[in-house]
């Protein structure tokens, strides 16, 4: 009769145990292994430099490392240096660069101070620079009468900033005292105050008559044309022709006010 061990259950067989029957594996089990023996083959080909040459040779860094026990992790990317001779080239050119943005700078800046531009400055700056900018410059009336018809028209819209450059050599303070003022300026400002039609009064002078102009100095009275309209008469204007036939006013006469009757032979055809 065969023997029977103790713990074993009447009716029950015996089955042989199989260890050599595989396990099936999940998917991040079988992408751990797979990176275990890349990993593996990487230390067999580093073995088998160093016992073949001695020294291993420098091999390009593997796009992955170990990383924790068990995982292979990408290696971060290596930096890459700019030569030495691209580094000095660089450097000269941003040199070239600079150098000239500061002497286009520095141009500018010279042509600007040696040059102004005369743009926005009124009659009276432009005749103070540079020894009287009207020798160089078309600034001032073409004709003569027009530039005593701008005397007018400043007053009757108190431009004094206009007018008073058109006066010459001391002519305006002349002006002015004669009008019983200081200065031009208050005097425009003043006798601009009297005038109680602004068109009329311009009109007093005419801006271009038809005798003859046969002399560079002219004297042009006020009282030869009427007097003024609807405003202060303001004597008589010493003309004088200058460069690029323009016509500045050199001196000042007084001239009774109000002013007499013209006789039809004094008068100057309009």
């Amino acid at each position: 009769m065969a023997e029977q061990r103790g713990d074993d259950q009447p009716g029950q067989e015996l089955q042989p145990s199989n260890p050599a029957s595989p396990q099936p594996l999940d998917e991040e089990q079988l992408r751990q292994f797979q990176q275990f023996q890349q990993f593996q083959d990487y230390l067999k080909f580093t073995e088998a430099q160093r016992q073949g040459g001695g020294v291993v040779p420098a091999q390009p860094q593997p796009s992955w490392q170990q990383g924790p026990p068990g995982e292979i992790v990408p290696a971060p990317p290596r930096k890459l240096k700019a030569p030495k001779w691209a580094t000095w080239l660089g450097k000269k050119v941003l040199a070239w660069v600079i150098a000239i943005v500061l002497l286009g700078l520095a141009a500018t800046w010279a042509y600007n101070h040696f040059f102004p531009s005369d743009d926005g400055k009124t009659s009276e700056q432009l005749a103070k620079e540079g020894g009287g900018t009207y020798k160089t410059n078309l600034l001032y009336s073409t004709t003569p009468y027009e530039a005593v018809w701008f005397i007018y028209n400043n007053v009757a819209q108190g431009i004094a900033k206009d007018a008073c450059p058109r006066f010459k050599d001391g002519a305006d303070q002349k002006f002015a005292g004669h009008m019983g003022f200081t200065d031009c300026k208050t005097a425009i400002e003043a006798l601009h105050a009297k005038v109680t039609n602004q068109s009329d009064y311009a009109r007093s002078m005419p801006m271009s008559v038809s005798d003859p102009i046969t002399s560079d100095t002219l004297t042009i009275s006020s009282c030869k044309f009427g007097g003024a309209h609807d405003g202060p008469p303001l004597g008589a204007f010493v003309v004088q022709k200058v460069n690029k036939g323009q016509w500045i006013i050199i001196d000042h006469i007084d001239e009774p006010n109000p002013c007499p009757a013209p006789t039809p032979s004094s008068s100057p055809t309009n």
